[in-house]
């Protein structure tokens, strides 16, 4: 929660530069340029030197781009290297140039490297000259490229299969002939934290990958409109309570150019989450958890033979569990490894030593670590940012694992979001705050600021501005519940205002946090200029509160989101300044559901609402998130026959906008279209726009024309 004092600095910020703020935002600046010039000023490419206590960014503001390095305990920067020097280099040994530095990875205190078209590039700053090279030539359909620094292999995938490849080979690791078994790409749809699919070993002696079967997996067709005729794509799309698919992982040897699949064992239909390496390399770690994602083991496989060898310990919850993050060793002491888990209620760290024996509980209290950071060099202290000051703040601490005291390092209301360096000595702290558009620092691992390398200006100086704010109310159960508002300019308490209540209300997500407008936010200091007061809450189920409150929809999605989002609008209702009878509104995803769900199930409370890419009946989405939050539908007929909300279409009062993408894989357009259907049905009128190939969002420039249709259905009903 926002202090009064902070609320009272805002608003007089608000007030004191009033005069000066003349521009209106354009739909091209809340949606284009809030990403770009109307975003708060970043260095580019801010990173540490490998191995040092250096960092270095690419600097634009002299017209041409530097790469400058500074070093932590010392305020500056010097020029290491302009793109015209590095131009000058590549003219000479590969007739070519660039026209902007490129992206580029330190691999120890003087040599960088770079794609450079089929080549990865190694530039040596000391020597001013380019070292070796490596071959990259990896073909047109190369994807899911995992580069391993040590000894420069890249892991990729080509259609369904796996390759490796260096400067002097390339290596076919797997040859499925059915595009249905899918190798080296992330499994289960990216539940579970899974982003990838091939997990180099730490010394780069072996490769350990994913393979997943599908060909049990029903097909499901998206349609490609811009084919004449029209082309099904067939994917496969498992849903709730149907047929999933099977997942193995593998282990490449590169010196012996063996290949073995860990011993997993059954039920095949179970989800193999957060793989680790040992240190050694000897032996690979899951979280193996059942289907119904109720019983979590911890188990240790042999790299060399793939053998079962134990459980290490076993997590258990009467609702779920969700494995979020892979172990993590701690330097010098290969023994030891940090584990998180929400065993105690909520998400912290656990010390544990690797026959599964629990060492202590580093954290402890009613709120959440949200990351790890990782270690010092010496493998004393742990790293991780939490909820501990507010749930709408982020501070980074530090605590020892000898005996779990606990050290803040950062200070400041907002958030803050740390990159550490290598040798844990010093981490660079990037702050925002509702008033703060970005301050760069770094900052040592006693907590004490050692230089400021930026403070960003307000992009949005020039600009009329509605108030933003933020508050809590509390829910029927005394649970509190975090909200944010925007008045419109020239807010007059004494006059009545339409709102758009925005919402998403769904698991793993949190809105509403003290940090400055971006992004996003700019459509709804859009709408403030139009007179819109905007409105957001987080209802239970959302992220970042705890098991309970995060729980306390299971089995029922969207009945308990509902009630709390209907004390939001009790809230609004008793607001002088608000227009009772012109409350409207708007989500996407499952905020899509949500809307839906408001419009019907609470039928006459709102005005109008746009609902984009909605899931209507749970039974349609996919298995492994629908069965974490509802069982399955034969186990739980009453919870998923209560959220069908073709159930309520009868209901609908006021006007409803429906959107979606006709290639959505995600929430797929049968849902929307069995809603049409519905409506069909009951002689209901909703009004509907489909956004030709675009996936489950609407992204480039087409998302301008999204964000005008969503605005002018608005202005036109509410």
């Amino acid at each position: 929660m926002k202090n009064p004092l902070t609320s009272l600095a805002i608003l007089f910020i608000f007030i004191g530069t009033s005069n000066a703020q003349t521009k209106m935002l354009t739909m091209e600046d809340a949606i284009i340029k809030s990403k770009t010039t109307l975003a708060p000023k970043r260095l580019q490419q801010l990173m540490w030197v490998k191995g040092t206590n250096d960092y270095s960014y690419i600097d634009t503001s002299n017209s041409k781009e530097v790469l400058l390095r500074g070093t932590a305990n010392e305020k500056g920067t010097k020029e290491y290297l302009n793109l015209n020097t590095l131009n000058d280099q590549l003219k000479k040994d590969y007739k070519d140039s660039l026209k902007h530095f490129p992206a580029i990875t330190w691999i120890d205190k003087d040599i960088f490297t770079f794609n450079y078209k089929t080549l990865i590039l190694y530039y040596d700053g000391k020597e001013k000259k380019f070292g070796v090279e490596d071959v990259r030539d990896l073909g047109d359909n190369a994807e899911n490229e995992d580069y391993e620094q040590t000894t420069k292999w890249i892991a990729f995938t080509v259609d369904n299969n796996l390759y490796i490849s260096n400067s002097n080979n390339k290596t076919q690791i797997t040859d499925d002939a059915d595009k249905n078994i899918v190798n080296g790409k992330s499994v289960h749809r990216e539940e579970f934290g899974i982003f990838k699919g091939t997990f180099w070993s730490p010394k780069g002696s072996a490769l350990a990958f994913y393979r997943m079967d599908q060909t049990m997996v029903d097909d499901y067709p998206v349609i490609d409109w811009s084919k004449k005729p029209a082309k099904a794509n067939i994917i496969k799309y498992p849903m709730a309570g149907g047929t999933s698919h099977q997942v193995t992982v593998g282990v490449y040897n590169i010196s012996t150019k063996s290949k073995i699949f860990l011993q997993t064992g059954e039920p095949a239909e179970q989800y193999l989450t957060n793989v680790a390496w040992s240190p050694d390399e000897q032996h690979i770690y899951i979280a193996v958890l059942n289907r119904d994602q109720n019983d979590l083991k911890f188990n240790s496989y042999n790299a060399t033979t793939g053998d079962f060898e134990k459980t290490l310990f076993e997590e258990m919850n009467n609702k779920y569990v969700q494995p979020l993050h892979p172990m993590a060793f701690v330097p010098n002491h290969p023994e030891l490894f940090i584990w998180q888990s929400c065993n105690d209620g909520y998400n912290h760290l656990y010390l544990y030593e690797v026959n599964g024996k629990l060492v202590r509980q580093l954290t402890k209290g009613n709120w959440e670590v949200t990351n790890f950071s990782g270690f010092d060099s010496k493998g004393e202290f742990a790293y991780y940012s939490s909820t501990e000051d507010s749930p709408i703040n982020r501070q980074f601490y530090k605590v020892n694992l000898k005996d779990g005291t606990k050290t803040q390092l950062t200070k400041g209301d907002g958030v803050h979001t740390e990159v550490f360096n290598d040798n844990g000595e010093y981490f660079i702290d990037n702050f925002s705050s509702l008033d703060i558009p970005r301050t760069l620092s770094i900052i040592n691992n006693n907590g004490i600021v050692s230089q400021t390398l930026l403070n960003a200006e307000n992009p949005l100086k020039e600009y009329q501005l509605g108030r933003e704010k933020i508050f809590h109310i509390t829910n029927e159960s005394g649970d509190v519940l975090y909200c944010r508002m925007f008045l419109p300019i020239n807010f007059d308490s004494t006059k009545k205002y339409p709102v758009i209540d925005y919402m998403y209300g769904g698991p793993n997500v949190q809105l509403v946090m003290n940090t400055f407008p971006t992004g996003n936010d700019l459509w709804y200091q859009y709408m403030a200029e139009h007179g819109f007061i905007i409105f957001t809450l987080d209802n239970r189920g959302s992220a970042n509160r705890g098991k309970a409150f995060e729980q306390a929809t299971f089995r029922n999605l969207g009945t308990q989101e509902m009630n709390d989002q209907m004390k939001g609008v009790e809230y609004l209702k008793s607001l002088t300044y608000v227009d009772a009878n012109r409350i409207g509104v708007h989500g996407w995803s499952y905020g899509g559901f949500m809307t839906v769900s408001m419009m019907t199930r609470h039928p006459g409370i709102f005005k109008c609402a746009v609902a984009g890419g909605p899931v209507i009946d749970w039974s349609y989405y996919e298995v492994m998130y629908t069965e974490r939050y509802m069982d399955t539908p034969k186990d739980n007929k009453e919870g998923y026959d209560v959220s069908n909300l073709l159930h309520y279409v009868a209901n609908l009062k006021g006007k409803m906008l429906l959107i979606h993408g006709t290639a959505d894989d995600v929430v797929v357009w049968q849902h929307s279209m069995m809603y049409l259907k519905a409506a069909v049905d009951n002689g209901v009128q909703v009004d509907y726009f489909t956004y030709p190939g675009h996936q489950h969002n609407v992204l480039g420039k087409d998302r301008v024309h999204l964000m005008n249709k969503i605005t002018d259905y608005f202005l036109q009903n509410l």
